[in-house]
């Protein structure tokens, strides 16, 4: 007899989309879901939102089934208009604001200890990459949640290309910094630009994405466009957006929100039900749009991918 075992980030059967529903998925999502964003959506939107990128005839990219998210897919709708992206704002509501992005040209700059620092044309770059579709889970560390079909590259690819040095132990990645085009790095209590930072062995970890595009198509510009960092068993704020370099480094960056409060947020920030954040639970976790909320799982389902990375960090804040 077949024994399945059921993957970390999988819930009960009862709680999936049926399969009728849900087996034509890339029809659905070019056709009748496009239809319905692109209706919740006010018409100014919609139209800023179709604005030709140069990299469009990659999409849609071959589906990995191996990573599926366990839940329904959040509707393009919700997951395109409720947004943290403090360079436009620091509300939700950024989607509009968020237009005033111009991803062309846009380069990404390796340095730091690299065989050879080099700035690369972005769209060089992703025709360089082995684009895949993935389905993650996204829990932010405010207790909401959304499931995403992203497109992207494993960040170990683009590691390999980098080529760095043997003692280089992080990664660190850096964002745009325009204040005229950004209003909210007007902000200057904030240390812009954004920073964050992963270990060597995180960055190559297989689950850890350079996100490009979303929903079959070019990534949104609220979203991070066009370059964006996802590590689905950590809290959102590590996934820092619109990346410019990426640098290989010997010492720990501190991230944008570390820097900003130290005891709320810390490097580590994988996913657990057991550490509160200093001013509310992470228990449970709310999935946007429906209003439901659900238990919040250990390393957001993914433990069993990521879990050997912190053994033995007794001292460390791993979770916040």
């Amino acid at each position: 007899m077949l024994i399945r075992s059921r993957r970390g980030w999988e819930i009960p059967e009862a709680q999936i989309t049926p399969e009728h529903v849900f087996l034509n998925r890339r029809a659905f999502m070019t056709g009748s879901a496009g239809l319905l964003a692109a209706a919740a959506m006010p018409a100014g939107l919609r139209s800023a939102f179709a604005e030709a990128d140069p990299s469009a005839d990659l999409y849609p990219a071959a589906v990995n089934d191996m990573y599926e998210g366990g839940r329904p897919l959040t509707p393009e709708a919700i997951s395109s208009t409720y947004n943290n992206f403090y360079e436009f704002g620091s509300h939700k509501r950024i989607a509009k604001a968020a237009q005033k992005l111009k991803i062309r040209p846009w380069t990404v700059t390796f340095d730091g200890l690299v065989e050879e620092e080099r700035t690369v044309d972005v769209d060089t770059l992703l025709r360089a990459m082995p684009l895949e579709e993935r389905i993650y889970r996204h829990r932010c560390v405010e207790a909401w949640a959304m499931t995403v079909p992203w497109t992207g590259f494993p960040l170990k690819a683009m590691v390999d290309y980098a080529k760095p040095l043997s003692d280089a132990k992080y990664v660190r990645f850096e964002t745009f910094l325009d204040r005229k085009m950004a209003s909210g790095q007007k902000q200057g209590w904030y240390p812009w630009p954004y920073v964050e930072g992963l270990t060597m062995a995180e960055a190559t970890n297989e689950l850890t994405l350079m996100v490009t595009g979303a929903y079959g198509k070019p990534l949104a510009k609220q979203f991070g466009a066009p370059l964006r960092l996802h590590t689905p068993w950590k809290y959102g704020f590590k996934s820092i957006k619109s990346i410019v370099r990426i640098s290989f480094v010997a010492e720990r960056p501190v991230g944008f929100w570390e820097e900003v409060q130290g005891r709320e947020y810390g490097f580590w920030a994988n996913v657990n039900p057991e550490v509160s954040h200093p001013r509310w639970s992470q228990a449970t976790e709310e999935l946007i749009g429906t209003g439901e909320r659900v238990p919040t799982v250990i390393y957001n389902g993914y433990g069993e991918f990521v879990a050997d990375l912190y053994k033995d960090m007794d001292g460390e804040r791993l979770f916040m």
